[in-house]
Order: structure tokens, then sequence, then C-alpha cells
């Protein structure tokens, strides 16, 4: 397995207010796209979105 660093600055606005995140990890990354997702689809709607995206990939290669 790889270890991946992350050196990001990120700024999401919506009506409801803003916030900033500045992720270090892939999972604290995943962590900030899906609370995005659920913010912009809702939660169902972000679960499809989710489960279309780990259809690409066999069990094995999440395992890399």
């Amino acid at each position: 397995m790889t270890t991946v660093s992350i050196v990001a600055d990120i700024k999401a606005k919506w009506v409801q207010g803003q916030c900033s995140y500045s992720p270090g990890s892939p999972e604290e990354l995943a962590i900030i796209g899906i609370d995005l997702l659920v913010k912009e689809l809702g939660t169902e709607a972000a679960k499809a979105f989710v489960s279309q995206i780990f259809e690409k990939y066999k069990p094995a290669d999440l395992l890399k």
C-alpha cells in the first residue's frame, strides 16, 4: 500500500454558509467530499453516487 499525503486548502460556500478545510490524508479528503455531497445532494442521493463510483472497483482492488 502507498502512503499519500495531501496539501490542500479547500473553501466551500453555499447559501447557508461557508467553510474551509485543510485535509492531510486521503481519508480526510474523503470525509470532506462526502460531507459536501450530502449537503449538495442529500443523504440518499450521495449514497447512490458513492455506490456508483465503487462499482468500478473489484473488491480485491480496494485492498491495495
